[in-house]
């Protein structure tokens, strides 16, 4: 019996698309690719996720080897937070879900200067039991160790937890922990395959 629903962040509660902000701020094609690769895709932004380096540092390792000027790349990691905003939809399940009995808990990748604040911005965590970001723990999914950790933490069996992520490689991951997922792929309105997946009501049109 599901007791405890874990959700990803990331394009699951909160929408984090550099192309289509990068599209709206009218940059030209060549400098958003550069951007998206060197930035986005580096490993350095993924050493962020970790924990392993400040945000600072990425800034500095990243134009060593980028096109991109300093301070082109350090305005890039300024506007992070301008990227985000709630999925709303997805947002409203959580005090639903609460109401009939779930725990929550939240478990994504995420630097830990962003989360500390978003967390303070975004209301919605209050409806949350605890959760686990990966740069506090130095753990990323889609390492399964990440998922253990969040059992151990919060005294949770696998098979009483459902966990909910947009990327198919992180729910696989919790899968080989026992655990039971859904892959939303960024689906902004996930109600009905919740509720599929749950066998439940939401209670939501």
């Amino acid at each position: 019996m599901i007791k405890n629903i874990v959700f990803d962040l990331g394009n699951v509660l909160i929408s984090f698309r550099p192309p289509e902000y990068l599209v709206k701020k009218n940059y030209p094609e060549n400098i958003r690719n550069t951007i998206l690769t060197d930035v986005f895709g580096s490993t350095e932004w993924r050493m962020l996720d970790n924990g392993d380096i400040t945000t600072r540092e990425a800034i500095d390792a990243i134009s060593m080897k980028s096109s991109l000027k300093r301070e082109e790349i350090a305005l890039v990691f300024s506007f992070r937070t301008d990227i985000m905003f709630p999925l709303d939809d997805n947002v409203r399940l959580l005090p639903g879900l609460k109401k009939q009995g779930f725990r929550l808990f939240y478990l994504s990748n995420f630097p830990l200067d962003i989360f500390d604040e978003i967390k303070d911005g975004y209301y919605f965590f209050k409806y949350f039991d605890g959760g686990i970001i990966s740069s506090e723990v130095k753990l990323s999914k889609p390492d399964i160790r990440i998922f253990k950790y969040l059992l151990k933490k919060y005294s949770m069996k696998p098979g009483e937890c459902f966990y909910v992520d947009d990327i198919e490689t992180n729910v696989m991951a919790a899968e080989s922990a026992g655990i039971k997922g859904l892959t939303t792929n960024g689906n902004p309105d996930i109600s009905e395959m919740l509720e599929k997946e749950l066998k439940f009501s939401t209670g939501l049109k």
